[in-house]
């Protein structure tokens, strides 16, 4: 009973000291103020940034996989490993072939592209560069959830077969190259030096980071992509297992592919197969690695806000040695002064943090109302912000704190 007394004196000593020197006060806890509220800034952007990625790479569907010969999706900055570079390519073969042999599989979508070539679709006077030009078949629709129609329709089995030059673009396509969306069926766009119908436009994908500004798809028939090009694409396959056998359906296109491709027993796949949820695990590794490094950086603005504390603290022990004597002389223990003086570096630092804690999540609140941004403060980052913060005053508060415990009670009580 008499702890917690002495430690709700010591709170309200804290407090009227707080109250006293308003200016001073506010200049030490300063730098754990901005340090608070960076760090609130930084998690609250990272895990709106998380969520949106998170719900972009889940759009495609939970229970795909997408299965390509190398090990990424897209050149590593314009260069593959000389070992990726020498697999075999997949084949229109393998897509029949996994959507044969493996019961789990629901549906595949085979895919042509053209991975390190720069596309373009033009209309009239309109161009859009950058687009992700492919040809697939008709599955595509069932396979890639977040492919919708917002108008027109999706080219036929029919049109795939006759190689019939139809396309299907993404709405931010359409609204480049025309007024409208609707302005863009029937209308003649030019693809790699081709002429293609629109028969219909994609809708835009929602929830995704970066959907709210680009939908650049442009389909073709599998078969017409073929007639175009040759031989010179890669073939990418993604699937659609049925509901809760995604993890069966991987197993059996990877036996399905090592027999295919010849790979011995004792070799690594000459493929990849990546689900949805290996994407968001890759992600998440990535980002937990970015968010350790700016909250290090951000901890710079305590460390100096600690120092601060510690200066103004072994500023007021000069300041109040008369008092420290007094108390000392009327019966105070050491340990009474240094939980004092403890207790009013800690309320010093927590009120900041508090205070950090406010600006931070005020930004964060404000960035979705005025920006596309994602922005989110979760629960432990203010209990993470507040908790570093007292500890800040607790361990920079320690040498002052120990340093009036000290004093002498005569000395103190004779000092002027």
């Amino acid at each position: 009973m008499r702890v917690r007394q002495d430690n709700r004196e010591n709170l309200w000593l804290a407090l009227d000291t707080l109250r006293a020197h308003k200016l001073r006060s506010f200049l030490a806890i300063l730098g754990v103020m901005i340090g608070v509220a960076l760090i609130i800034l930084v998690v609250g952007l990272v895990q709106g940034f998380r969520m949106a990625i998170q719900e972009e790479i889940m759009a495609a569907g939970v229970d795909t996989a997408f299965i390509d010969r190398f090990d990424h999706q897209g050149p590593n900055n314009g260069r593959r490993p000389l070992e990726e570079r020498q697999r075999p390519q997949l084949t229109l073969e393998d897509g029949l072939a996994i959507q044969q042999l493996c019961p789990a599989v629901k549906q595949a979508a085979v895919s042509a592209f053209q991975w390190e070539q720069v596309h373009s679709a033009r209309y009239q006077k309109n161009e859009v560069q950058g687009v992700e030009f492919r040809g697939t078949f008709p599955a595509y629709l069932e396979v890639y959830s977040n492919a919708t129609m917002k108008a027109g329709r999706f080219f036929s089995a029919a049109e795939n077969q006759h190689r019939e030059n139809v396309v299907d673009i993404g709405e931010s396509t359409a609204t480049a190259l025309f007024p409208s969306v609707e302005d863009a069926l029937d209308k003649e766009i030019l693809v790699e030096g081709s002429t293609f119908r629109v028969i219909g436009v994609f809708e835009k994908p929602t929830g995704g980071f970066g959907t709210n500004d680009e939908d650049r798809r442009v389909v073709i028939p599998f078969y017409t992509f073929m007639k175009l090009f040759s031989t010179s694409f890669d073939i990418a396959i993604r699937i659609l297992a049925y509901p809760g056998k995604l993890d069966t359906a991987v197993d059996q296109v990877r036996e399905v592919l090592r027999r295919r491709r010849n790979v011995p027993y004792d070799k690594p796949d000459n493929f990849s197969v990546q689900t949805q949820l290996d994407m968001v695990k890759q992600f998440n590794d990535i980002i937990g690695g970015v968010v350790l490094v700016i909250v290090v950086l951000s901890s710079i603005g305590l460390l100096i806000g600690g120092m601060g504390v510690m200066n103004i603290m072994l500023v007021s022990v000069t300041e109040r040695t008369r008092e420290i004597g007094v108390r000392k002389a009327i019966g105070a223990r050491r340990s009474d002064i240094t939980w004092q003086f403890l207790f009013e570096a800690m309320t010093l630092t927590g009120v900041g943090g508090i205070i950090g804690i406010l600006i931070g999540s005020g930004i964060v609140f404000l960035i979705p109302l005025v920006s596309t941004l994602k922005a989110v403060v979760p629960a432990w980052a203010v209990i993470l912000g507040f908790s570093v913060s007292v500890s800040i005053g607790l361990i920079f508060g320690v040498w002052p704190a120990t340093k009036a415990a000290k004093l002498n009670p005569v000395e103190a009580l004779r000092y002027e």
